[in-house]
């Protein structure tokens, strides 16, 4: 099976990319993977991206799609593959599907994981990360017994800048904006089904299986 994962930060994308990859035995491969991969084994590519990743900068395409082309021909892949993080655009989809028409293969799914903007909102607000040990605990799902103090290590809990309400709606604004056309265009193709991603971990796991059955896939 060679499949897509697509959503809006908060959907759970990780996740649900590892238990559905371990189910159907196939490598989950994200973009942050093979980013770390290429930086520790020293490649060509890896050198490139480390440059703009140490200056904070986002790694050009080219280099992106450069790396996804040589983790998707590695031996373990052949069969089948599971891509989190890429593609990220329509064009980026256009160049996916070329390197697949190259190797004779195509996309069997998309999968994407909905979740409303209030719910994404409200799992990743609700974060609370431990300034002494990092483990990150939430006001709602896992709360600490008592409130900002880790149950760890006693340490002073925050919530980090990027979990701050204001800050996660204009990251879902710029999926919007970026990423959302993607779900469109690979619906007008017939390869995108969708599942409903709140709820228990274990209980969305269940419906992405399931879809991906009934969609044959």
């Amino acid at each position: 099976m060679r499949l897509v994962l697509v959503g809006p930060p908060g959907a759970g994308k990780g996740t649900q990319a590892a238990f559905i990859a371990s189910a159907r035995s196939i490598p989950k491969i994200s973009t942050g993977d093979i980013f770390r991969a290429n930086v520790r084994e020293g490649t060509e590519l890896g050198i490139q991206a480390k440059q703009y990743m140490d200056a904070g900068d986002l790694v050009p395409d080219e280099i992106t799609i450069g790396m996804v082309r040589n983790r998707l021909a590695e031996d373990d892949a052949v069969k089948g593959f599971l891509l989190d993080g890429f593609p990220r655009n329509v064009p980026q989809a256009e160049v996916l599907g070329g390197m697949l028409d190259a190797m004779g293969t195509q996309l069997d799914v998309v999968l994407e994981l909905v979740v409303d903007d209030d719910e994404v909102v409200r799992r990743l607000s609700g974060r609370r990360t431990c300034r002494s040990c990092g483990h990150i605990w939430h006001v709602d799902f896992d709360p600490p017994s008592v409130e900002d103090v880790c149950d760890r290590c006693n340490g002073a809990l925050f919530q980090r800048d990027d979990d701050r309400a204001e800050t996660i709606r204009h990251r879902l604004e710029v999926y919007a904006e970026q990423t959302a056309p993607l779900v469109s265009w690979y619906a007008e193709r017939g390869v995108l089904i969708g599942i409903d991603a709140t709820g228990p971990v274990d209980n969305v796991t269940e419906r992405a299986l399931d879809a991906l059955r009934h969609h044959g896939a």
